[in-house]
């Protein structure tokens, strides 16, 4: 007589089987309406099912490109319409490009319920285990936070490109420098300036490398273009060390004088916490100005960003 199937692992087939590409679909492969369909999923596993199948894909897509698959077929396979939307969600998970994922790297991103891709189908894990483990931990609050404030800072950088420059460089905080030594934030230009590069040398001094040499220009056209560059790699820096459990490390910062430690949680908490305060200063500094911070676009409530992005699913 055959085992019966338990029922999670009939939604979770629902969720991952290769036509179902939207909640729709989802829902019928389970014979449900999608309401239903979508809250029995996510109070299962904690996660809702077109986010979960989105990300395994992705982790699926890591696996098959550390194994030599070509970006274009990683971007199809996962169900991604053009190559392009496929780079920018995988850079937004990984923090890094598709093609300059390293192959030391794992390629689970982090989950509220120990379901991955495992080689060569999903693996899924005894939800009995799902409170045991360290997929239910402060890695995943952290990526939030490091995601959203990336977003946050590209928002404001679109919020300005629509001031004059006189604007955008006009004086509207005099006396104001939150870090003494990296210079004032007295202007919208000065702070989104500090936004974009604050945390290069960081990244240099964790991965032992020469301090960078940061553009003078704040032309928000080209602050925008190195956001693009740095955030995913700060972001894959954070995944990296959480990854590890190497937040009690320390980095040496030479350029100090006398030299100083830091533990790489500090440094993290530091930018997050110099971050969110320059990101409320700019929207400050945008509303003097005249532009609506009022939108769904500059709410800095991580809250409502999160469920903007997931289609009001999570």
């Amino acid at each position: 007589m055959s085992e019966p199937v338990d029922p999670l692992r009939r939604l979770l087939d629902a969720v991952l089987a290769e036509p179902n590409v939207d909640l729709d679909a989802m829902a019928a492969g389970a014979h449900s309406s999608s309401s239903h369909f979508a809250r029995q999923v996510s109070a299962g596993v904690g996660e809702p099912p077109v986010a979960l199948r989105r990300r395994i894909l992705l982790e699926r897509s890591a696996w098959q490109l550390q194994r030599g698959s070509t970006v274009t077929d990683a971007a199809f396979a996962a169900g991604y319409e053009s190559v392009e939307g496929f780079i920018r969600a995988f850079a937004r998970a990984y923090g890094h490009s598709p093609s300059g994922l390293p192959r030391t790297v794992g390629h689970w991103l982090p989950a509220p319920n120990g379901l991955h891709f495992h080689s060569p189908t999903v693996l899924y894990v005894d939800i009995g285990e799902r409170d045991s483990g360290r997929e239910v931990s402060v890695g995943n609050v952290l990526a939030l936070q490091v995601q959203h404030d990336a977003a946050d800072i590209g928002a404001l950088l679109d919020a300005v490109t629509a001031l004059a420059p006189e604007e955008y460089r006009r004086v509207r905080l005099p006396g104001s420098r939150p870090r003494h030594w990296d210079g004032p934030d007295e202007s919208l230009a000065q702070v989104m300036w500090h936004l974009v590069f604050s945390t290069a040398p960081w990244r240099a001094s964790i991965a032992g490398e020469p301090a960078p040499e940061l553009p003078p220009g704040d032309d928000p056209a080209a602050l925008a273009r190195a956001h693009a560059e740095n955030s995913p790699r700060w972001l894959g820096l954070v995944r990296d060390v959480d990854r590890r459990e190497a937040w009690g490390d320390r980095v040496i910062d030479a350029l100090c004088d006398p030299p100083e430690s830091f533990l790489l949680s500090q440094i993290v908490a530091h930018e997050l916490t110099f971050s969110a305060h320059r990101r409320l200063l700019a929207r400050w500094m945008l509303a003097d100005a005249g532009v609506a911070v009022d939108t769904p676009e500059l709410d800095p409530d991580p809250i409502i960003w999160h469920r903007r992005i997931t289609g009001g699913q999570a």
